[in-house]
Protein backbone atom coordinates (compact mmCIF):
# COMPACT_ATOMS: atom_id res chain seq x y z
CA UNK A 1 0.00 0.00 0.00
CA UNK A 2 1.36 3.39 -0.89
CA UNK A 3 1.97 5.68 1.88
CA UNK A 4 0.44 8.99 1.11
CA UNK A 5 2.78 11.18 3.78
CA UNK A 6 5.86 9.53 1.62
CA UNK A 7 4.59 10.51 -1.70
CA UNK A 8 4.08 13.78 -0.85
CA UNK A 9 7.12 13.98 0.52
CA UNK A 10 8.93 12.75 -2.53
CA UNK A 11 7.42 15.47 -4.32
CA UNK A 12 7.91 18.02 -1.73
CA UNK A 13 11.53 17.40 -2.27
CA UNK A 14 11.81 17.45 -5.40
CA UNK A 15 12.10 13.84 -5.99
CA UNK A 16 11.08 11.76 -9.07
CA UNK A 17 7.85 9.50 -9.11
CA UNK A 18 8.14 6.24 -10.08
CA UNK A 19 5.76 5.59 -12.96
CA UNK A 20 3.81 2.24 -10.96
CA UNK A 21 4.00 4.68 -7.53
CA UNK A 22 2.10 7.43 -9.75
CA UNK A 23 -0.51 4.62 -10.76
CA UNK A 24 -1.31 3.42 -7.32
CA UNK A 25 -1.48 6.80 -6.12
CA UNK A 26 -3.69 7.58 -8.99
CA UNK A 27 -5.78 4.29 -8.13
CA UNK A 28 -6.29 5.23 -4.19
CA UNK A 29 -7.33 8.73 -5.13
CA UNK A 30 -9.97 6.91 -7.07
CA UNK A 31 -11.02 4.65 -4.50
CA UNK A 32 -11.10 8.03 -2.10
CA UNK A 33 -8.72 5.81 0.23
CA UNK A 34 -6.25 9.44 0.67
CA UNK A 35 -8.56 12.30 1.78
CA UNK A 36 -8.71 15.67 -0.49
CA UNK A 37 -6.09 17.42 1.91
CA UNK A 38 -3.27 14.88 1.25
CA UNK A 39 -4.19 14.95 -2.59
CA UNK A 40 -4.02 18.76 -2.78
CA UNK A 41 -0.54 18.43 -0.70
CA UNK A 42 0.49 16.79 -3.24
CA UNK A 43 -0.82 18.93 -5.89
CA UNK A 44 0.72 21.82 -4.30
CA UNK A 45 4.22 19.95 -4.09
CA UNK A 46 4.00 19.10 -8.17
CA UNK A 47 2.89 22.42 -8.69
CA UNK A 48 5.65 24.29 -7.58
CA UNK A 49 8.60 21.42 -8.36
CA UNK A 50 7.23 19.95 -11.68
CA UNK A 51 6.71 16.74 -13.17
CA UNK A 52 9.01 15.28 -15.79
CA UNK A 53 8.06 14.52 -19.25
CA UNK A 54 7.82 10.37 -17.90
CA UNK A 55 5.99 11.37 -14.90
CA UNK A 56 3.36 12.95 -17.16
CA UNK A 57 2.84 10.10 -19.64
CA UNK A 58 2.04 7.89 -16.29
CA UNK A 59 -0.16 10.26 -14.95
CA UNK A 60 -1.94 10.44 -18.21
CA UNK A 61 -2.13 6.70 -18.12
CA UNK A 62 -3.55 6.68 -15.09
CA UNK A 63 -5.88 8.60 -15.40
CA UNK A 64 -7.32 7.64 -18.90
CA UNK A 65 -7.19 3.45 -16.94
CA UNK A 66 -9.11 4.87 -14.64
CA UNK A 67 -12.48 4.38 -16.07
CA UNK A 68 -13.79 2.17 -19.55
CA UNK A 69 -12.85 3.39 -23.16
CA UNK A 70 -15.62 4.11 -25.03
CA UNK A 71 -15.31 2.95 -28.73
CA UNK A 72 -18.15 4.01 -31.57
CA UNK A 73 -16.52 2.57 -34.66
CA UNK A 74 -19.77 0.35 -34.55
CA UNK A 75 -21.84 3.59 -35.68
CA UNK A 76 -20.61 3.69 -39.30
CA UNK A 77 -18.89 7.60 -38.94
CA UNK A 78 -16.05 9.14 -37.65
CA UNK A 79 -15.94 10.72 -34.53
CA UNK A 80 -13.77 14.49 -33.56
CA UNK A 81 -13.92 16.68 -30.45
CA UNK A 82 -12.08 19.61 -29.57
CA UNK A 83 -10.92 20.79 -26.15
CA UNK A 84 -10.41 24.40 -25.14
CA UNK A 85 -8.15 25.34 -22.98
CA UNK A 86 -9.82 27.91 -21.43
CA UNK A 87 -10.70 31.45 -21.86
CA UNK A 88 -12.94 34.28 -20.70
CA UNK A 89 -16.40 34.56 -22.68
CA UNK A 90 -15.28 30.60 -24.52
CA UNK A 91 -18.68 29.65 -25.53
CA UNK A 92 -17.65 28.12 -28.60
CA UNK A 93 -18.48 24.21 -27.81
CA UNK A 94 -21.98 25.52 -27.44
CA UNK A 95 -21.91 26.01 -31.12
CA UNK A 96 -19.10 24.16 -32.78
CA UNK A 97 -20.93 20.48 -31.01
CA UNK A 98 -24.03 20.45 -33.31
CA UNK A 99 -22.17 22.25 -36.16
CA UNK A 100 -19.92 20.01 -36.73
CA UNK A 101 -22.70 16.63 -35.84
CA UNK A 102 -24.78 18.13 -38.69
CA UNK A 103 -22.04 17.74 -41.58
CA UNK A 104 -21.93 14.39 -40.76
CA UNK A 105 -19.11 13.85 -38.06
CA UNK A 106 -19.96 12.23 -34.47
CA UNK A 107 -19.31 14.93 -31.67
CA UNK A 108 -18.95 12.84 -28.13
CA UNK A 109 -17.90 16.11 -26.06
CA UNK A 110 -17.35 15.27 -22.47
CA UNK A 111 -16.57 18.85 -21.04
CA UNK A 112 -16.06 20.11 -18.03
CA UNK A 113 -16.95 22.90 -15.16
CA UNK A 114 -15.69 26.18 -14.45
CA UNK A 115 -11.46 25.88 -13.78
CA UNK A 116 -10.12 28.85 -12.17
CA UNK A 117 -10.90 31.94 -14.17
CA UNK A 118 -12.61 30.22 -16.87
CA UNK A 119 -15.82 29.47 -17.17
CA UNK A 120 -17.15 25.85 -18.11
CA UNK A 121 -19.31 24.06 -20.58
CA UNK A 122 -21.22 22.49 -18.06
CA UNK A 123 -22.29 25.35 -16.19
CA UNK A 124 -23.36 26.65 -19.40
CA UNK A 125 -25.56 24.30 -20.61
CA UNK A 126 -27.24 23.71 -17.72
CA UNK A 127 -28.37 27.44 -17.65
CA UNK A 128 -30.68 25.90 -19.56
CA UNK A 129 -33.59 24.26 -17.68
CA UNK A 130 -33.87 20.65 -17.16
CA UNK A 131 -30.85 20.62 -19.35
CA UNK A 132 -28.86 16.98 -17.90
CA UNK A 133 -25.51 16.81 -18.38
CA UNK A 134 -24.95 13.06 -17.11
CA UNK A 135 -26.06 10.10 -19.22
CA UNK A 136 -25.53 6.07 -19.01
CA UNK A 137 -23.58 4.55 -21.77
CA UNK A 138 -26.26 3.19 -23.35
CA UNK A 139 -28.20 6.37 -23.36
CA UNK A 140 -25.13 7.89 -24.55
CA UNK A 141 -24.48 5.42 -27.76
CA UNK A 142 -28.29 5.57 -28.88
CA UNK A 143 -27.93 9.35 -28.29
CA UNK A 144 -24.82 9.93 -30.18
CA UNK A 145 -26.05 7.27 -32.97
CA UNK A 146 -29.29 9.16 -33.46
CA UNK A 147 -28.59 12.74 -33.90
CA UNK A 148 -24.74 12.49 -33.85
CA UNK A 149 -23.86 14.84 -30.63
CA UNK A 150 -24.13 14.17 -26.93
CA UNK A 151 -22.53 17.21 -24.37
CA UNK A 152 -21.83 15.70 -21.16
CA UNK A 153 -19.65 16.09 -17.89
CA UNK A 154 -17.19 13.21 -16.86
CA UNK A 155 -19.23 10.49 -14.89
CA UNK A 156 -18.25 7.20 -12.87
CA UNK A 157 -17.09 5.43 -16.08
CA UNK A 158 -14.79 8.24 -17.85
CA UNK A 159 -11.38 8.88 -15.93
CA UNK A 160 -13.26 9.04 -12.61
CA UNK A 161 -9.86 9.79 -11.05
CA UNK A 162 -9.52 13.10 -13.43
CA UNK A 163 -12.90 14.11 -12.59
CA UNK A 164 -11.93 14.43 -8.41
CA UNK A 165 -8.49 15.47 -9.06
CA UNK A 166 -9.95 18.48 -11.67
CA UNK A 167 -11.96 19.66 -9.11
CA UNK A 168 -9.00 20.13 -6.57
CA UNK A 169 -7.22 22.06 -8.98
CA UNK A 170 -10.03 24.03 -9.12
CA UNK A 171 -10.23 25.25 -6.05
CA UNK A 172 -6.26 24.74 -5.06
CA UNK A 173 -5.18 27.45 -7.44
CA UNK A 174 -2.80 24.01 -8.94
CA UNK A 175 -4.62 24.73 -12.57
CA UNK A 176 -1.61 26.53 -14.66
CA UNK A 177 0.86 23.86 -15.19
CA UNK A 178 1.20 22.08 -18.81
CA UNK A 179 1.99 18.70 -16.55
CA UNK A 180 -1.71 18.94 -15.25
CA UNK A 181 -3.13 20.29 -18.05
CA UNK A 182 -2.24 17.61 -20.68
CA UNK A 183 -2.83 14.46 -18.23
CA UNK A 184 -6.34 16.01 -17.88
CA UNK A 185 -7.30 16.85 -21.43
CA UNK A 186 -5.94 13.46 -23.35
CA UNK A 187 -6.98 10.98 -20.74
CA UNK A 188 -11.00 12.52 -21.09
CA UNK A 189 -10.68 12.96 -24.78
CA UNK A 190 -9.16 9.56 -25.93
CA UNK A 191 -11.39 7.71 -23.00
CA UNK A 192 -14.56 9.31 -24.60
CA UNK A 193 -13.51 7.38 -28.02
CA UNK A 194 -12.86 10.88 -30.80
CA UNK A 195 -10.51 9.30 -33.58
CA UNK A 196 -9.46 12.85 -34.04
CA UNK A 197 -9.02 15.89 -31.38
CA UNK A 198 -8.27 19.46 -32.47
CA UNK A 199 -6.85 21.67 -29.26
CA UNK A 200 -7.84 25.37 -28.82
CA UNK A 201 -4.80 26.28 -26.91
CA UNK A 202 -5.85 30.24 -25.53
CA UNK A 203 -2.63 32.29 -25.34
CA UNK A 204 -2.77 35.98 -23.36
CA UNK A 205 -4.05 37.59 -19.99
CA UNK A 206 -7.48 35.46 -19.94
CA UNK A 207 -5.53 32.33 -20.67
CA UNK A 208 -3.61 29.84 -18.35
CA UNK A 209 -0.80 30.33 -20.78
CA UNK A 210 0.26 33.73 -21.09
CA UNK A 211 2.87 33.66 -23.67
CA UNK A 212 2.73 32.68 -27.28
CA UNK A 213 5.80 30.60 -26.76
CA UNK A 214 4.27 28.57 -23.27
CA UNK A 215 0.79 28.28 -25.75
CA UNK A 216 3.12 26.82 -28.31
CA UNK A 217 4.70 24.51 -26.30
CA UNK A 218 1.58 23.11 -24.81
CA UNK A 219 -0.46 22.67 -28.08
CA UNK A 220 2.70 20.36 -29.77
CA UNK A 221 2.81 18.56 -26.24
CA UNK A 222 -1.31 18.43 -26.46
CA UNK A 223 -0.59 16.52 -30.41
CA UNK A 224 2.11 14.33 -29.18
CA UNK A 225 0.42 12.87 -26.43
CA UNK A 226 -2.69 12.31 -28.28
CA UNK A 227 -1.11 10.50 -31.13
CA UNK A 228 0.99 8.72 -28.91
CA UNK A 229 -2.29 6.82 -27.77
CA UNK A 230 -2.87 6.26 -31.70
CA UNK A 231 -5.36 9.45 -32.51
CA UNK A 232 -5.05 12.11 -35.27
CA UNK A 233 -4.54 15.64 -33.84
CA UNK A 234 -4.02 19.26 -34.63
CA UNK A 235 -4.17 22.27 -32.63
CA UNK A 236 -4.66 26.35 -32.85
CA UNK A 237 -2.92 28.49 -30.81
CA UNK A 238 -5.52 31.34 -30.67
CA UNK A 239 -5.93 35.11 -28.67
CA UNK A 240 -7.25 35.53 -25.39
CA UNK A 241 -6.12 38.76 -24.44
CA UNK A 242 -9.54 40.06 -24.18
CA UNK A 243 -12.65 38.03 -23.76
CA UNK A 244 -14.37 36.39 -26.13
CA UNK A 245 -17.16 37.74 -27.76
CA UNK A 246 -19.63 39.89 -25.66
CA UNK A 247 -20.72 37.66 -23.11
CA UNK A 248 -18.92 35.97 -20.04
CA UNK A 249 -21.09 34.19 -17.70
CA UNK A 250 -23.29 31.25 -18.16
CA UNK A 251 -27.08 32.00 -19.31
CA UNK A 252 -25.61 34.98 -21.26
CA UNK A 253 -23.05 33.19 -23.18
CA UNK A 254 -25.65 30.43 -23.90
CA UNK A 255 -28.05 33.48 -25.87
CA UNK A 256 -25.07 34.51 -27.66
CA UNK A 257 -24.37 31.19 -28.95
CA UNK A 258 -27.46 31.11 -30.08
CA UNK A 259 -27.33 34.13 -31.54
CA UNK A 260 -24.21 32.59 -33.55
CA UNK A 261 -26.39 29.35 -34.43
CA UNK A 262 -29.01 31.79 -35.91
CA UNK A 263 -26.74 33.24 -37.97
CA UNK A 264 -25.58 36.45 -36.14
CA UNK A 265 -23.75 36.91 -33.15
CA UNK A 266 -20.29 38.28 -32.35
CA UNK A 267 -17.81 37.67 -35.52
CA UNK A 268 -14.75 36.52 -33.71
CA UNK A 269 -17.06 33.50 -32.15
CA UNK A 270 -18.07 32.97 -35.18
CA UNK A 271 -14.91 32.83 -37.36
CA UNK A 272 -13.61 31.07 -34.59
CA UNK A 273 -16.43 28.19 -34.57
CA UNK A 274 -15.61 28.01 -38.34
CA UNK A 275 -12.15 27.74 -37.45
CA UNK A 276 -12.26 24.49 -35.61
CA UNK A 277 -14.83 23.24 -37.52
CA UNK A 278 -12.62 22.95 -40.63
CA UNK A 279 -9.62 21.53 -38.15
CA UNK A 280 -12.41 18.96 -36.95
CA UNK A 281 -13.66 18.16 -40.43
CA UNK A 282 -10.50 17.72 -41.71
CA UNK A 283 -8.91 15.80 -39.40
CA UNK A 284 -11.58 13.21 -39.05
CA UNK A 285 -11.93 12.49 -42.73
CA UNK A 286 -14.68 14.28 -43.56
CA UNK A 287 -13.18 17.10 -46.08
CA UNK A 288 -10.62 16.64 -48.35
CA UNK A 289 -8.95 19.60 -46.84
CA UNK A 290 -9.62 22.52 -44.88
CA UNK A 291 -10.84 24.95 -47.26
CA UNK A 292 -13.42 22.22 -48.11
CA UNK A 293 -14.19 21.60 -44.94
CA UNK A 294 -14.81 25.57 -44.28
CA UNK A 295 -17.39 25.83 -46.65
CA UNK A 296 -19.27 22.60 -45.67
CA UNK A 297 -18.90 24.14 -42.08
CA UNK A 298 -20.96 27.43 -43.29
CA UNK A 299 -23.11 26.02 -45.42
CA UNK A 300 -24.38 24.25 -42.25
CA UNK A 301 -24.38 27.49 -40.00
CA UNK A 302 -26.13 29.40 -42.59
CA UNK A 303 -28.94 26.88 -43.56
CA UNK A 304 -29.97 26.54 -40.20
CA UNK A 305 -28.88 22.87 -39.81
CA UNK A 306 -26.54 23.75 -36.79
CA UNK A 307 -29.19 25.33 -35.06
CA UNK A 308 -31.78 22.62 -35.92
CA UNK A 309 -28.99 20.45 -34.60
CA UNK A 310 -28.74 22.04 -31.27
CA UNK A 311 -32.41 22.02 -30.61
CA UNK A 312 -32.02 18.56 -31.06
CA UNK A 313 -29.08 18.13 -28.61
CA UNK A 314 -31.34 20.36 -26.12
CA UNK A 315 -34.61 18.42 -26.72
CA UNK A 316 -32.21 14.59 -26.00
CA UNK A 317 -30.68 15.55 -22.93
CA UNK A 318 -33.80 16.90 -21.41
CA UNK A 319 -33.46 20.77 -21.78
CA UNK A 320 -36.56 22.92 -22.58
CA UNK A 321 -36.51 24.05 -26.11
CA UNK A 322 -38.43 27.20 -25.64
CA UNK A 323 -36.20 28.36 -23.25
CA UNK A 324 -33.26 29.03 -26.18
CA UNK A 325 -35.66 29.92 -28.58
CA UNK A 326 -37.02 32.83 -26.75
CA UNK A 327 -34.86 35.91 -26.44
CA UNK A 328 -36.01 35.93 -22.40
CA UNK A 329 -36.22 32.21 -21.99
CA UNK A 330 -33.41 32.21 -19.76
CA UNK A 331 -33.09 33.33 -16.29
CA UNK A 332 -31.72 37.04 -16.66
CA UNK A 333 -30.21 38.82 -13.29
CA UNK A 334 -32.12 41.53 -12.13
CA UNK A 335 -29.30 44.48 -11.93
CA UNK A 336 -27.78 45.73 -14.94
CA UNK A 337 -24.68 48.50 -14.22
CA UNK A 338 -22.66 49.72 -16.91
CA UNK A 339 -19.45 50.28 -16.55
CA UNK A 340 -17.78 53.92 -18.09
CA UNK A 341 -14.94 55.17 -19.86
CA UNK A 342 -13.41 57.79 -17.33
CA UNK A 343 -11.65 59.26 -20.92
CA UNK A 344 -11.41 59.41 -24.39
CA UNK A 345 -8.76 57.61 -26.43
CA UNK A 346 -8.33 53.61 -27.80
CA UNK A 347 -9.33 50.62 -25.52
CA UNK A 348 -5.22 49.44 -25.49
CA UNK A 349 -5.30 46.82 -22.74
CA UNK A 350 -7.56 44.64 -21.61
CA UNK A 351 -6.96 42.41 -18.52
CA UNK A 352 -9.23 39.15 -18.86
CA UNK A 353 -7.84 37.23 -16.33
CA UNK A 354 -9.15 39.86 -14.14
CA UNK A 355 -12.50 39.99 -15.60
CA UNK A 356 -12.55 36.46 -15.24
CA UNK A 357 -11.86 36.34 -11.68
CA UNK A 358 -14.70 38.97 -11.08
CA UNK A 359 -17.76 37.02 -13.00
CA UNK A 360 -16.37 34.28 -10.18
CA UNK A 361 -16.56 36.80 -7.67
CA UNK A 362 -20.20 37.53 -8.47
CA UNK A 363 -21.46 34.50 -8.42
CA UNK A 364 -20.42 32.88 -11.98
CA UNK A 365 -18.56 30.70 -10.88
CA UNK A 366 -16.50 28.62 -7.84
CA UNK A 367 -14.27 29.39 -5.31
CA UNK A 368 -14.77 26.53 -3.00
CA UNK A 369 -15.31 23.18 -4.92
CA UNK A 370 -18.80 23.09 -2.94
CA UNK A 371 -20.28 26.83 -4.58
CA UNK A 372 -23.49 27.06 -6.49
CA UNK A 373 -23.17 28.86 -9.38
CA UNK A 374 -25.44 31.31 -10.30
CA UNK A 375 -26.50 31.23 -14.26
CA UNK A 376 -27.49 34.86 -14.29
CA UNK A 377 -24.77 36.80 -13.38
CA UNK A 378 -21.93 38.12 -15.70
CA UNK A 379 -20.32 40.57 -17.80
CA UNK A 380 -20.66 41.77 -21.64
CA UNK A 381 -17.81 43.51 -23.11
CA UNK A 382 -19.05 46.48 -24.72
CA UNK A 383 -15.93 47.65 -26.22
CA UNK A 384 -12.54 45.79 -28.01
CA UNK A 385 -8.90 46.32 -28.04
CA UNK A 386 -8.07 49.17 -30.90
CA UNK A 387 -11.86 50.77 -30.76
CA UNK A 388 -12.20 54.05 -30.05
CA UNK A 389 -13.40 55.32 -26.61
CA UNK A 390 -15.16 58.48 -25.85
CA UNK A 391 -15.45 59.11 -21.81
CA UNK A 392 -18.28 58.17 -20.44
CA UNK A 393 -19.28 55.86 -23.11
CA UNK A 394 -20.16 52.55 -21.86
CA UNK A 395 -17.39 49.26 -21.81
CA UNK A 396 -18.72 46.48 -20.22
CA UNK A 397 -22.38 46.02 -18.36
CA UNK A 398 -22.44 43.93 -14.92
CA UNK A 399 -25.21 41.28 -15.04
CA UNK A 400 -25.63 41.10 -11.04
CA UNK A 401 -27.63 39.24 -8.12
CA UNK A 402 -27.71 42.47 -6.41
CA UNK A 403 -26.26 46.04 -6.82
CA UNK A 404 -22.49 46.34 -6.21
CA UNK A 405 -20.98 49.48 -6.86
CA UNK A 406 -17.70 47.78 -5.91
CA UNK A 407 -17.90 45.14 -8.62
CA UNK A 408 -17.77 47.76 -11.03
CA UNK A 409 -14.75 49.54 -9.68
CA UNK A 410 -13.32 46.42 -10.23
CA UNK A 411 -14.05 45.61 -13.56
CA UNK A 412 -13.37 49.62 -14.62
CA UNK A 413 -10.01 48.56 -13.80
CA UNK A 414 -9.77 46.00 -16.12
CA UNK A 415 -10.25 48.10 -19.13
CA UNK A 416 -7.01 50.76 -19.91
CA UNK A 417 -7.58 53.67 -22.24
CA UNK A 418 -4.67 55.05 -23.87
CA UNK A 419 -3.33 57.09 -26.85
CA UNK A 420 -3.27 53.62 -29.21
CA UNK A 421 -4.12 50.31 -29.60
CA UNK A 422 -4.55 47.42 -32.01
CA UNK A 423 -6.79 44.48 -32.48
CA UNK A 424 -4.59 41.36 -32.31
CA UNK A 425 -4.98 38.55 -34.54
CA UNK A 426 -7.82 35.33 -33.43
CA UNK A 427 -5.61 32.53 -34.67
CA UNK A 428 -1.90 33.06 -33.90
CA UNK A 429 -0.66 29.69 -35.00
CA UNK A 430 -1.93 26.70 -37.12
CA UNK A 431 -0.17 23.19 -35.30
CA UNK A 432 -0.96 20.77 -38.08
Amino acid sequence: MLDAREFIRAKRDGRRHAAEDVRVFVAACQRREIPDYQVSAWLMAAFLNGLDEGETEALTLALLHSGRMFDWSGLGRPAADKHSTGGVGDKVSLILAPLVASCGVLVPMVSGRGLGHTGGTLDKLESIPGFRTTLPPDALRAQLDAIGVVMVGQGPDLAPADGLIYALRDVTATVEREYFIVPSIVSKKVAEGADALVYDVKCGSGAFMKTREDAGRLARRLIAVTRSLGRRAAARVTDMSQPLGVASGNALEVRESVEVLRGGGPADVRELTLELAAAMLTLAGAAADLAVARGTALRALESGAAWERFLALVRAQGGDTASVERPDGLAAAPVVRAVKAERSGVLSEVDAFGLGELVVAIGGGRIAKEDAVDPRVGLMVRKRLGEPVRAGETLAELHLASDDAAAAARAAACFRVGGSGAAPALVLERVE
